[in-house]
């Protein structure tokens, strides 16, 4: 296994043991892929739930340019959804992880088809 594979075995991990969801573990890796190199980087590689303009960036990268949604505030919604129940005093909010529950939180699935 590569350092993908083993990251994405994290990321499924996460949505177990954490989220409490089984992952769809297809889409975990369409997603992980997705993120590009910046799942290899510290920083990069996590959301910061508590910044404001973390937030607005995965609304305006990820929601709208990546999954084609339209804005308006059940984005905003929708990521707070997802960061309460990735657990807000969890460090470690895994980019890849918010961005696949976010996927299907809208039902948006196909964008990785």
């Amino acid at each position: 296994m590569g350092k993908r594979d083993d990251l994405i075995a994290k990321y499924a991990d996460d949505l177990k043991n954490k989220c409490g969801m089984t992952p769809d573990m297809d889409l975990l890796t369409k997603v992980t892929i997705g993120c590009g190199p910046a799942i290899y980087n510290d920083d990069a590689s996590t959301v910061a739930g508590s910044q404001e303009s973390e937030l607005e960036t995965v609304k305006t990268n990820f929601l709208i340019k990546k999954l084609g949604l339209s804005d308006g505030p059940e984005l905003m919604e929708g990521i707070n959804a997802v960061i309460e129940t990735y657990g807000k005093s969890e460090r470690n909010k895994y980019r890849a992880v918010v961005y696949y529950m976010l996927t299907k939180h809208f039902g948006k699935e196909a964008v990785y088809g």
